[in-house]
């Protein structure tokens, strides 16, 4: 039975410390691609951190908090060097001068008045600066004026913020409503902005290099120098640099760059130490980009052959090409000329083992042949109905066909066993026999009009085979390779059991 790669037993290790360090490093790596799939998706998702809101359907107000996540942004700002925005955090500052004044009964009416002022003033200038575009979020503004834009029912931002802020509005709509509203649907807005600084080369600053390079990267090193030293105390003859070489999917742990690449390095050592078996579904991803390829190859193999045949063909040369396949033009082959030695071996088998076997069709085939001549041409019209008459005819044909199909197969086996018998003048005989059939056609192509015709006829041939049999390879699909190989590789012969071993327990 054909056996999945996947189901064979695997030979456990020489020492289990080997293999409890594998894992170890395996799982450490692992923990580190999950670490460079969130440093590389913190600053997109920085407002999702901050946050913690999940917005299923963007299109939709629905909001799902996610309040049992912790919030990293404290911690992983300074890793990315991000800073609160100066314009922005003065904006909230202000903010929560001015709610704390408006919420304290008695308070003084003219600072009252100052605050919401300022807080106009800095809303003017967070519209007309956009100190978000620094951070590539444009559209955070837009959403903060559009949220003021349907509060106050007006066309113009700062208007909707003007009237807001105003005594008529505050005095209709009571301050303990109004700060809801601001703080749910502008400020955590504006607190999504932020500052991120940039280093002596002119790019944003990121210590990830730095974590990667004393938390985990130095345990790569080690284990691939370890595994270096496993794989030459293996092979002895295996130098340093072909050891390096065969270890190339450990490169891309060491890169400060590249480093999604390192899924590479983490799927192999989950392989290897036999943590996760990823070969089932290696084969079902790669069984149908397989098939696929093979049959575009096998498409193009074919139609370069038809096409080469047909070039051949239709060359004015083809007589001289057929003249060419003589014995005494080809090249031989350890002293054998190919075509005579195939006639030798050939020859004898067909007419000493298979044609005698061939007997009685052979009687059959020529016993109504001769009783189909005697019917038309020996016996006259008026005695062909008579009932003795066609019994002697049938055992005439019969005894006729029985000597001649004997005598023939007794000349076929004796020459059978005489061309068994090496001889050199049968050898020159056959090549002969074989250098006049080839220079015969040639020439009867040359001299007859048979040439033209017969490359046309043969092309045509050609031209509909590549039309019908490839044609026929695109329409029959993959889906029916997927089937036959499945019916090989998963069949189970009547009778054999299939071994148990690791990889079917854990499959």
């Amino acid at each position: 039975m054909v056996r999945p790669r996947w189901h064979d037993p695997v030979p456990p290790e020489a020492a289990p410390w080997w293999r409890g360090w594998d894992r170890f490093v395996a799982l450490w790596a692992t923990l580190n691609l999950l670490w460079v799939g969130f440093d590389l998706s913190y600053v997109p998702l920085r407002t999702f951190w901050l946050q913690r809101n999940l917005y299923p359907l963007p299109s939709v107000p629905l909001k799902l908090p996610l309040t049992a996540l912790p919030d990293v942004t404290p911690l992983y700002d300074r890793v990315k060097g991000i800073e609160p925005h100066r314009e922005t955090r003065t904006y909230l500052l202000r903010f929560e001068a001015l709610d704390r004044a408006l919420q304290q009964p008695g308070a003084d009416a003219r600072q009252q008045a100052d605050l919401r002022a300022q807080q106009l003033e800095l809303t003017s200038v967070l519209i007309d600066t956009n100190p978000f575009a620094a951070s590539g979020a444009s559209g955070t503004l837009e959403k903060i004026k559009n949220r003021l834009r349907e509060r106050a029912d007006l066309d113009s931002a700062k208007a909707s913020a003007e009237r807001l802020l105003s005594d008529t509005w505050l005095r209709q709509h009571p301050w303990s409503r109004e700060r809801l509203f601001w703080r749910k649907e502008v400020l955590p807005l504006v607190a999504t902005n932020y500052w991120r600084s940039i280093d002596e080369n002119g790019r944003p600053t990121d210590h990830f290099w730095r974590i990667d390079l004393l938390v985990f990267q130095w345990v790569f090193l080690l284990d691939i120098l370890l595994r270096l030293v496993r794989l030459r105390r293996r092979l002895p003859g295996l130098s340093w640099r072909q050891a390096c070489l065969r270890r190339w999917t450990d490169l891309p742990l060491l890169l400060p760059f590249w480093r999604p690449l390192r899924l590479v390095s983490v799927i192999e050592r989950l392989q290897s130490s036999g943590l996760v078996n990823f070969e089932p579904l290696r084969a079902v991803l790669s069984r149908g980009v397989v098939a696929l390829l093979a049959v575009e190859l096998f498409e193009v193999l074919a139609l370069q052959l038809v096409d080469g045949l047909q070039q051949l063909i239709r060359s004015p040369q083809w007589p001289t090409r057929i003249r060419a396949l003589r014995s005494h033009q080809s090249v031989p082959s350890q002293g054998e000329w190919e075509v005579v030695e195939l006639l030798r071996i050939w020859g004898p088998m067909v007419l000493a083992q298979v044609a005698p076997r061939l007997a009685p069709e052979l009687r059959s085939i020529v016993g109504h042949a001769l009783q189909q001549s005697f019917r038309s041409a020996v016996l006259p019209p008026s005695l062909r109905s008579l009932q003795p008459v066609l019994q002697v005819e049938q055992e005439l044909s019969r005894q006729l066909a029985s000597g001649v199909v004997d005598n023939l197969l007794g000349l076929s086996r004796s020459t059978g066993q005489r061309l068994e018998l090496a001889d050199d003048q049968q050898v020159r005989q056959v090549q002969d026999l074989v250098d006049r059939f080839w220079e015969e056609l040639a020439g009867a192509l040359e001299s007859g009009q048979g040439l033209v015709r017969s490359q046309q006829l043969i092309c045509a041939l050609l031209e509909n085979l590549k039309l019908t049999y490839l044609a026929q390879i695109n329409r029959a699909g993959i889906e029916q390779l997927m089937q036959e190989l499945d019916a090989l590789m998963l069949t189970v012969p009547t009778g054999e059991v299939p071994p148990t071993s690791a990889g079917d327990q854990s499959l």
